[in-house]
């Protein structure tokens, strides 16, 4: 039998020491061994080998199922309202730069008449703006 501290012990010490290395979880995103972007591309025939086996196994709706609804609102109550605000302003720039290729395809589009109100023919409109919306996640030129 190999001598190895309880589990109660290690968790302690990791929630312990962790939070202590901060300055040196930072100095590895500056510094990494290898960038990311190469890393991750090189890893995309794994990453689909993985999810594949995932898919194969139904390890998301088991994962799902294990974890349940109360542990995921828990987790997310005691993190997430904390880190909101802070993430979002810091997301800002991100926010609009993604958004704008959207926001611009929009802007240049030419809507159907609008009719009354509940007139079938209204949703042409909502059609153009849809399918504005896909030329632009798919790489075509909207409108």
């Amino acid at each position: 039998m190999v001598a190895i501290a309880s589990g109660a012990k290690i968790a302690s010490k990791w929630a312990t020491v962790t939070p202590l290395r901060s300055a040196d979880y930072e100095d590895g995103i500056r510094n990494p061994k290898v960038d990311w972007a190469t890393a991750a591309v090189a890893a995309g025939d794994a990453w689909k080998a993985g999810v594949t086996q995932a898919m194969a196994q139904d390890s998301f709706r088991k994962g799902v199922t294990a974890a349940g609804t109360a542990k995921w609102q828990a987790a997310t109550i005691e993190k997430g309202p904390a880190r909101w605000q802070q993430g979002v302003a810091i997301g800002q720039g991100a926010y609009e730069a993604g958004y704008e290729p959207y926001r611009a395809a929009i802007e240049r589009l030419t809507l159907p008449p609008k009719y009354a109100k509940r007139d079938p023919r209204n949703l042409e409109r909502v059609k153009a703006v849809v399918d504005a919306m896909i030329k632009v996640r798919t790489g075509r030129s909207a409108a």
